[in-house]
């Protein structure tokens, strides 16, 4: 994940900025669309890594639920490894 977030630096150090046209305005450039494109793809990331972290978490509860009391676990652990419920845009 480091590397993705670290990589906008050297794609935008060789991506030409927005034209203008004095008829239109500012045009989109490549600047902002690689920007986008990389906006995507980390929230992307962040979404697989969000659903692989909600299985982990279901499979530590099942063990922890054989181990320990139901009311140890739901009261104390799994509210503590849940993540929060913020959702990006294109998540199921």
């Amino acid at each position: 994940m480091n590397e993705e977030i670290d990589s906008i630096n050297q794609i935008l150090s060789t991506t030409p900025a927005g034209v203008y046209n004095d008829e239109e305005g500012v045009v989109e450039g490549g600047k902002a669309q690689v920007i986008r494109g990389w906006i995507r793809s980390v929230l992307g990331k962040i979404i697989q890594y969000k659903a692989h972290h909600q299985s982990l978490l279901n499979e530590a509860a099942t063990t922890l639920q054989l181990a320990s009391p139901n009311d140890v676990v739901l009261e104390n652990v799994l509210p503590f490894l849940e993540l929060p419920s913020y959702t990006f845009e294109g998540e199921d």
